[in-house]
Order: structure tokens, then C-alpha cells, then sequence
């Protein structure tokens, strides 16, 4: 017996035919029905009057001579011209100087202080229980292992980046928080923003700030601080709009000024979800401090760059574990926090509040007076050619993996990018807007067709068309494996709850760090972009599916139950309809992590818009790169658009 999710609505008592809400599917329908005559229609008076072939070089605009002449401009006028010698210069210089001034703090506090700071401040932030035993205990491994594979001082300046960059960045969004919080005006005005900031890729971020402070620490942090701020900014609003309406009247009842009511009931209801932001806005700085040195930022991330550019995997592992078990220690150590917002304080206990913050630092303060300088040579162990014998050992043994990726990119990858680019121009255009009007409504059928037209007007129509050929491929992977991970997890908690830990490792992996496994098995190629992109942007897709199902009405399960559905027919029948909504958000998730990743895959063979920008980055092409994130940005927006559902006049 068939059981579909109208059965189920009957069942419950749900509208019946002559319904409002049938009305408006009747309606849906016959628009569906007459916009795809249109598009027949459409389709072949294009083909008589446009006909066929790539983007014609008459709509095509060269905007690489004037970014190439601004760029020279800035770098002769930077010394002389007033904008630079009285704002910008003041900026770059305070820029530097706080990253210098954080690193030599660390430096001078030796590595025995910088270890005892940072395991110590995990145990306090995590709670003096069990669990902050197990958060402190991983400080202590992920310090201890960053100095035993010799990369002490390049971890030292990427944590004094990620000092200067969060705290910037916390501010920021805390500020943009708070005023979106506090006014629905200013929230409706940023939210396109940060719904765009969002769907940019990281590379995006490094152009216009190399143009204005060209390559090293200023446009590094700018551009990390820019990047990690939105996380903080929507975080923060939420916590402030979905304070309890209770604890607020009660504050204004005993005479609360607005000031007071926001200090004293606003902020203390917001803080789970503001630490929750500060969390998301220390990954994704580190994700973005990593991915700088494509600019000159130093630390870890340019000792994997370096790596990756001559293929040197050992090297490149030996620069990833450290970045890895970084991300490992900030990430637990402020889940850790959050998580204990709102938990009494035991009875009796003195170690808490500033006391235990002073012994925090005291204890730090008795580290660093022992007078240790850098990690002991003698401590260190390389591991670059273990791990190259290694690497040449799959590259021998293993040669599934190359066979793989040959047969995927034959059968796969050129077909697909072969028949986007043989498609005529126009009829993308057309695909893209009816596609985007399915999905969403006119609006954003517009806004992506628009953003697909500048892409041609940019002159890069078949290198985009690669680019996406790359994301579609990668996508319907991710999308395959996550929605069955997540419908395993969804129906079997103890499957859940194995992943978990998995899951949570792979979501703290800065999109850098993907490449060296990859690399390794797979050599420097498009496949190795796609397989990189596939597992940074899995768990998100399986973390939404599985959530998603979780939330599907247990009585609407029940029902179909009751009419004898089997377990299948409650899975496609009920459960996946239900939870529509999650698999858009799903498919939405993936299509921007996915993007992101395949650009960085520039690096080891992805080529196409990727390769443009990291040949811009690292050669000072700054045209030939600007062009190329214009770009991206275009195909994220278009691929936003397309995947992200969007409210409808018969929706309301």
C-alpha cells in the first residue's frame, strides 16, 4: 500500500479540496505548466535568432587593463598620496603593530608560559570537573605536537594573528549585532549583506584588500577580519530579538532604562548564542588566517602553501596537523564555555569568577619566569619523509586511487564541462532564470540571471562554466552521500552518535587542510579539488538531513504507520516531504562549502576561476585575480539563488 503525505494530511483532518491552500497548488500548477510552454517557446526563438556558440566577444567588457592600472597607481601613490600617508598607512601600521605586539608576547612568555596559558585557560573556560580535565589534557597534546613537529614559531604567529583578528572581528559583529538586535529596520537593511558575505568564498576576500595594502599582515588581517565578522553579527541579533518577552517586561516594570534593560536582561539572555558566534567566528578566522598566506601572512598557512606548491606532502602534513589540532583546542575550548553559560556555581567553591582567573595568571606568570625561549631543537621530530616514503608508496601500491580519478575526470568531469560550454550562451541564461524562478520567485531569478550575465560580460564565460562543471559534480556527490548519512543517522541514534565526534573533527578543518590528503592519494588534479570539496562540505549536509528528519511530526509517522506503510514508504512517503524545507537548507549548505573549496582546489590542479586568482594573488596579476573573484562571487550568488528557497505572494 502506497502511503503519500496527502494521505497522511487526509488522515489528520488536513484541508480538503476546495481549500485556500488547494486553490494555491491548482494555481502553482497551471503557472508551472505555462511558464514551461514559455521556455519551449523561448528555446527555439532563441536558437533562430541568437543561434548558438560561447559568449559573443561583442558583449564582453576588459576590466583587467583599469584594475592592472589602478593597482600600479596604488603602488606608486601609496608613499606620497595623502589617503594612503593619513588613513590607510595608519591602518597598516596598527595592523602590523598589533600582530608584532601579540607574537612578542608569546615569544617573551617562552614555550613553557605559551603551553600553561593555553592549557590553563581551556581548563578555567571548560570548568575544573571532568571535562575540563579532557579540554585541558587536548590543549596539552595539540601545543606538545605543534612543537615536537617543528612548527613552534609558525604556530606562535598564527595564534597572534588569531588574536588580533577575533578580537577585531568579535567586536565588529557584537557591534553590527547589537544594532541589528535592538532595530527590525537595521536588521531587514543587513541581512542581504550578510546573506551575500556569506556565500563568497574565502578567496574573494584576499583581492580587494591586497589592491589597497598589497601583500603581508595588514591585508591578511583585514581581509580574516571582514570574513569571521558576519558569524558574530547574526548571532548576536538572534540572541538579542529572541530574549524572553518575560524577563524584558519584568525589567521594564521595575523602571529599567532601555541601557539598563539591555545590560542587565538583554545581553545576560543573548550570551549563549553570542558565544556561540565568537565560536563560528574563531573557526572560520583561522580557516581564513590559513588561506592568507596566499598574501604573505606567514605562520602555518604558508608553510602548507609552500608545501602544496611544490608538492611536498610530508612538508604540507607536517603544517597541517598543528593548524588541525588548533582549531581542535579553540573549537572545544569555547564550546566548552557556552555550554556551561546558565550552570550554577557549586556551593562552597572558590574557584571561580576573578579568583580563579587570578591563579590563571599567576600560574602563567610562574611559567614564564622559568625564562624558556623557543621549543627545544632537540625536541623535534620530522616527519616529512615518512610521509613522503609514504605518499610514494600509495603512489606505487595504491593505484586505484589514480585509475579513479582518471576514469572520473574521462567519463565525469570533461563531459559535464564539455556540454556546459557547448551550450549557447542565452539558453544558460534562460535555464538559470527559470530554474531560479521555480525555486524561488522572480526576484531572484533576476538577481541570478543578472549575476550570470556579468560573468560574461567579464569575459571568463568557459572558465566560470569549468568552474561550475567542478561544483555540480562535487555537489551531486556530497549530496548523495549526505542525505543517506543522514538518513541512516536520523534512524539510528547509535550510528549518530559514532559519527559525532567524526563530524566535529571535520568541521573544524580549516578548507586548506583537505588538500593534503588528498594530494597525496590522488596527485595534483581536478579530482583531488572534488574529493577535497566533498568531504569539507559532508558533514554539514549530513548534520541538516539528520536534524531535519529528527523534526518531521512524530503523529504524521504515526499515521502513516497506522495505515500499514512500510518503513520505505514512511522514509520517501512522509519523512523526506515533511523535511523539505532542512534538504533545501541542506543542498544550499553544500552548494556554498562546495564552491568554496573547488576555487582553493586552484592550487593543486583545479584550474579554471581558482588557478586565475591564485596566479593573480601570487604574481601581482591583480587584474587578471580581480577578474577572477568577480567572478566567483557572480557563481556563488547565481548558486545561492538557485538553491535557496524564497517566499512566493501564494506562500504568505
Amino acid at each position: 500500500m502506497s502511503v503519500t503525505v496527502t494521505d497522511v494530511s487526509k488522515t489528520a483532518g488536513t484541508a480538503g479540496a476546495g481549500s485556500p491552500a488547494s486553490v494555491s497548488e491548482w494555481v502553482r500548477r497551471r503557472g508551472l505548466i505555462a511558464g514551461v510552454g514559455a521556455l519551449v517557446v523561448l528555446v527555439v526563438l532563441g536558437s533562430v535568432l541568437l543561434g548558438g556558440g560561447g559568449w559573443p566577444a561583442g558583449l564582453t567588457a576588459d576590466i583587467s587593463g583599469p584594475l592592472d592600472d589602478a593597482n600600479d597607481w596604488v603602488v606608486d601613490n601609496r608613499d606620497t598620496h595623502p589617503l594612503f600617508l593619513y588613513f590607510l598607512l595608519h591602518l597598516s601600521n596598527t595592523a602590523t603593530d598589533a600582530v608584532d605586539g601579540v607574537y612578542q608576547v608569546l615569544d617573551a612568555l617562552g614555550w613553557l608560559g605559551v603551553v600553561a596559558a593555553g592549557v590553563l585557560v581551556a581548563w578555567r573556560a571548560a570548568g575544573l570537573g571532568r571535562r575540563g580535565l579532557r579540554v585541558a589534557l587536548t590543549s596539552l597534546g595539540a601545543f606538545a605536537v605543534c612543537g615536537l613537529l617543528g612548527m613552534w614559531d609558525a604556530t606562535l604567529l598564527t595564534i597572534a594573528l588569531m588574536v588580533v583578528s577575533v578580537a577585531a572581528a568579535a567586536l565588529l559583529g557584537a557591534l553590527i549585532g547589537l544594532a541589528a538586535g535592538l532595530s527590525d529596520r537595521v536588521n531587514r537593511l543587513l541581512r542581504p549583506v550578510l546573506d551575500t558575505m556569506q556565500v563568497l568564498p574565502a578567496f574573494a576576500y584576499l583581492l580587494p584588500f591586497v589592491l589597497v595594502f598589497g601583500t603581508g599582515t595588514p591585508a591578511a588581517l583585514f581581509c580574516t577580519v571582514i570574513y569571521a565578522a558576519p558569524p558574530m553579527a547574526r548571532l548576536t541579533a538572534l540572541g538579542l530579538r529572541g530574549a524572553d518577552p518575560a524577563a524584558l517586561e519584568a525589567s521594564a516594570s521595575l523602571g529599567a532604562s532601555g541601557w539598563q534593560r539591555l545590560r542587565t536582561a538583554r545581553l545576560p539572555l543573548a550570551r549563549k548564542q553570542m558565544l556561540l558566534g565568537l565560536n563560528q567566528t574563531i573557526m572560520m578566522a583561522l580557516s581564513m588566517v590559513v588561506i592568507a598566506a596566499l598574501v604573505g601572512a606567514g605562520g602555518l598557512g604558508e608553510e602548507v602553501y609552500s608545501a602544496l606548491s611544490t608538492t611536498d606532502v610530508g612538508k604540507a602534513f607536517a603544517a597541517g596537523v598543528p593548524i588541525v589540532l588548533i582549531a581542535i583546542w579553540l573549537d572545544r575550548t569555547t564550546a566548552a564555555a557556552g555550554d556551561r553559560i546558565g550552570e550554577p556555581t557549586p556551593a562552597g567553591s572558590w574557584l571561580h569568577g576573578g579568583r580563579a582567573w587570578a591563579l590563571v595568571a599567576a600560574a602563567v606568570a610562574v611559567a614564564a619566569a622559568v625564562r624558556t625561549t623557543t621549543w627545544p631543537e632537540a625536541w623535534t621530530y620530522d616527519i616529512s619523509t615518512p610521509v613522503n616514503k609514504a605518499q610514494e608508496w600509495i603512489t606505487a601500491n595504491l593505484t586505484f586511487t589514480e585509475v579513479w580519478a582518471r576514469e572520473f575526470t574521462l567519463w565525469i568531469l570533461n563531459p559535464l564541462r564539455d556540454t556546459l560550454v557547448w551550450l549557447p550562451w542565452w539558453s544558460v541564461l534562460l535555464l538559470v532564470a527559470a530554474v531560479t524562478w521555480f525555486v524561488g520567485n522572480w526576484a531572484a531569478a533576476v538577481t541570478a540571471t543578472a549575476a550570470m550575465a556579468v560573468i560574461g560580460a567579464l569575459g571568463v564565460w568557459a572558465k566560470s562554466l569549468d568552474t561550475l562543471s567542478q561544483v555540480l559534480a562535487a555537489l551531486v556527490v556530497t549530496l548523495v552521500l549526505g542525505f543517506l548519512a543522514g538518513v541512516l543517522c536520523a534512524r539510528a541514534g547509535r550510528l549518530e552518535r559514532w559519527l559525532r565526534p567524526v563530524l566535529d573533527a571535520m568541521q573544524t578543518m580549516p578548507q586548506f587542510v583537505y588538500l593534503i590528503p588528498v594530494v597525496a592519494l590522488f596527485g595534483a588534479t581536478r579530482t583531488s579539488a572534488i574529493v577535497a570539496a566533498v568531504v569539507y562540505a559532508l558533514p554539514a549536509v549530513v548534520r541538516i538531513t539528520t536534524q531535519g528528519l529528527r523534526e518531521v511530526d512524530p503523529a504524521a509517522v504515526e499515521a502513516s504507520r497506522s495505515l500499514g506503510a512500510s518503513t520505505r514508504q514512511q522514509l520517501f512517503g512522509v519523512q523526506l516531504p515533511l523535511a523539505r524545507p532542512a534538504l533545501q537548507l541542506a543542498v544550499n549548505q553544500g552548494v556554498v562549502l562546495v564552491l568554496a573549496v573547488v576555487v582553493v582546489g586552484g592550487l593543486v590542479g583545479g584550474g579554471a576561476l581558482g588557478y586565475d586568482v591564485v596566479k593573480g594573488l601570487s604574481r601581482g596579476e591583480m587584474g587578471l585575480g580581480m577578474t577572477a573573484g568577480i567572478a566567483i562571487v557572480c557563481l556563488g550568488l547565481v548558486l545561492d539563488r538557485i538553491t535557496q528557497r524564497t517566499s512566493r505572494p501564494t506562500d504568505r
